[in-house]
């Protein structure tokens, strides 16, 4: 049998982890009594900069029963790199991993599925969605637009697939040596390579707290998304740049027959509408190579994506 640790990134989830941990105890005991995963198999929750109680819940979890771990990031690096953060502190000690939210949407019965693909020789398993019937209407066609622009924009995504997913020790090795600081996992770990496959699940409510991806911070996320997968944004600014100067040698063409004919001289309205488009559009140019600059910049000073405070584990409660 092999081992499975789950890794769950925490912000500010007091209100969550007593039902949480109760209910991941409870699917890994019934794991390890159907003979699917060894005993040493754990629940790894990692603490990312939060303000509440989150650390000190995952302290006693750890110290009522020690198939509670913890690792503990010495700031808050966002839920992608917690994410990473936990991944490859356990890495070692594991054969395989499940990532998934600490409240619980993703149905957790979708694991069993997802160790069996992993025993079928599956290096990775993607937990999707079956159908977003608990969305909102605005929600539900933000978030299908958004993957389907990530498709348009060269982004190698799974459709409908957040960060619910299986990875064998090899995908983490693999995964391990991508370097860039801009680490979007969503497309990354298709990258990886490897044999995968799907489980469909059906996503529950929230249970307790509110959730950690308001509007403003889902649009940041997919603008990070786009800008470290694709350059086709850039490669779009251009076309647009050579339609714009067909279009003015037309408008050359038309204003000189105009002239030379006779015509009225065009008004100020034409005028200041086309100066005004112009001038949005380098402005618009200026930032989108600008996103870019800056990100070159983050990667040439290679800033770690996080830095592990304490990791609780079978051998010490030290400091790592």
């Amino acid at each position: 049998m092999d081992t499975l640790y789950l890794v769950i990134p925490c912000y500010n989830e007091e209100e969550v982890l007593p039902e949480t941990s109760r209910q991941l105890l409870e699917k890994m005991n019934s794991l390890m009594q159907k003979g699917k995963i060894s005993e040493k198999s754990r629940i790894v929750f990692v603490n990312d900069g939060s303000k509440d109680r989150t650390w000190e819940i995952i302290e006693e979890l750890h110290q009522q029963n020690p198939i509670y771990q913890g690792v503990k990031l010495s700031r808050n690096k966002g839920h992608q790199n917690a994410l990473l953060a936990g991944l490859m502190t356990v890495k070692a000690h594991c054969d395989m991993t499940i990532s998934l939210d600490a409240d619980l949407q993703d149905d957790i019965d979708a694991i069993d599925e997802m160790v069996d693909k992993y025993y079928e020789g599956c290096d990775v398993v993607y937990g999707v969605r079956s159908a977003r019937d608990t969305d909102t209407f605005f929600k539900k066609f933000t978030a299908e637009g958004y993957y389907k622009c990530m498709k348009k924009l060269g982004a190698d995504v799974v459709f409908n697939h957040a960060d619910y997913r299986l990875m064998s020790r090899r995908a983490l090795d693999g995964l391990e040596s991508f370097k860039e600081v801009n680490m979007f996992l969503r497309g990354v770990v298709p990258m990886i390579g490897y044999k995968s496959d799907m489980v469909y699940y059906a996503r529950k409510e929230r249970f307790a707290g509110e959730s950690k991806y308001p509007l403003k911070k889902m649009l940041a996320f997919a603008w990070e998304g786009i800008t470290s997968l694709s350059t086709k944004p850039i490669r779009m600014i251009t076309t647009l740049g050579i339609v714009i100067f067909i279009i003015s040698l037309i408008m050359l063409i038309y204003s000189l027959i105009s002239y030379i004919c006779g015509s009225a001289i065009t008004g100020w309205t034409s005028t200041i509408v086309s100066i005004w488009a112009i001038g949005g559009l380098q402005l618009f140019a200026i930032g989108m190579i600008g996103e870019y600059i800056g990100k070159v910049y983050l990667e040439t000073k290679a800033r770690p994506k996080f830095i592990v405070d304490q990791y609780l584990s079978d051998d010490s409660d030290s400091d790592k």
